[in-house]
């Protein structure tokens, strides 16, 4: 190579490399490959958020305004049914993150028989929600086989309304049992995945110093997957506000609208049902900014605890 070539090629390349300004350089390619999914979100989430708002700010004149908005708070059935969210929010994910845990560490134990566990975890995962809320109500209506199992053992002699608008905290039992049955199993394959991740060496440096089952769950299983909890806590609680839509359905047909409702019944009654279709966009809304509230709080706490050393 001669003086003078080497002179016009930078220092650090070789010959015929291409230099980093051209490598930084991405092209058009990006760009056509990321539009798909920018039109996707445009089309089916910013249109039609920006068209809810404009009918939950819209009042029955066409006017802009609070009115609708005035008018959705004012409804008792819309308190009624964020309350009875709630309560299944406090309820269900607490008993959905116990069940799961237990139910991960059984099949990551690899005791015997695990594996036919863990695919009995596995078959509400084959059931569509509605299914899953015929089943249920099945189970729970005046004729059905909790009834019937419970009249056979000889332990009732007449059956018993489960699904009555005398008591509602009931109803609410029925519910959140059928939400953690049908929606447990995903929550168990992503514990058994962070499970399998936590390195052999610390449950092996756990026996050395003798510790207890209880003492490697705290110190050792706990910290290794709090991660992947505080994911699925997140997850959880983006969604729980969509919990008990089919069952609640399904036990108006028993009780009628003594049954309760939560939020997705509420709106699904005032837009499908009654064509109030701002109230819905309305009550969509709140829906929206309750979730993100539950979920960046949920975050903050979960990141405090890990940054304390509660699981340390």
């Amino acid at each position: 190579m001669s003086a003078d070539t080497t002179a016009r090629v930078p220092a650090g390349l070789q010959p015929g490399q291409p230099s980093p300004a051209r490598r930084r350089r991405p092209g058009w390619v990006p760009y056509v490959l990321l539009a798909p999914s920018v039109v996707y979100l445009v089309v089916f989430f910013i249109v039609p958020l920006l068209q809810g708002l404009r009918l939950a700010f819209t009042g029955t004149d066409g006017t802009w305004g609070l009115a609708t908005v005035h008018q959705m708070l004012n409804d008792p059935g819309f308190w009624s049914s964020v309350w009875n969210t709630l309560i299944m929010l406090a309820i269900i994910v607490p008993v959905q993150l116990v069940l799961a845990l237990a139910m991960s560490l059984m099949v990551n134990a690899k005791l015997r028989g695990s594996g036919f566990w863990f695919y009995l975890y596995m078959l509400p995962l084959g059931i569509s929600d509605l299914t899953s809320g015929i089943i249920w109500y099945s189970i729970f209506t005046q004729q059905g086989w909790l009834n019937s199992i419970l009249q056979d053992l000889g332990l009732i002699h007449h059956p018993f309304i489960w699904l009555s608008y005398q008591h509602q905290l009931l109803i609410i039992a029925t519910i959140v049992v059928a939400e953690a049955w049908r929606s447990t199993s995903i929550i168990v394959i992503i514990l058994v995945g962070g499970l399998q991740a936590i390195p052999k060496e610390y449950s092996e440096a756990a026996d050395v110093f003798y510790a207890t089952p209880w003492q490697k769950l705290w110190h050792v299983t706990l910290p290794g997957i709090m991660g992947v909890i505080i994911l699925l806590l997140i997850l959880r609680l983006g969604l729980i506000l969509s919990v008990g839509f089919e069952q609640i359905l399904l036990q108006r047909n028993a009780v009628g609208p003594a049954a309760g409702e939560v939020l997705d019944t509420y709106v699904y009654f005032k837009g499908i049902v009654g064509g109030q279709w701002g109230i819905t966009a309305a009550a969509g809304l709140i829906k929206g900014i309750l979730g993100t509230i539950l979920v960046i709080s949920a975050n903050k706490l979960a990141h405090r605890a890990g940054q304390e050393g509660v699981y340390s």
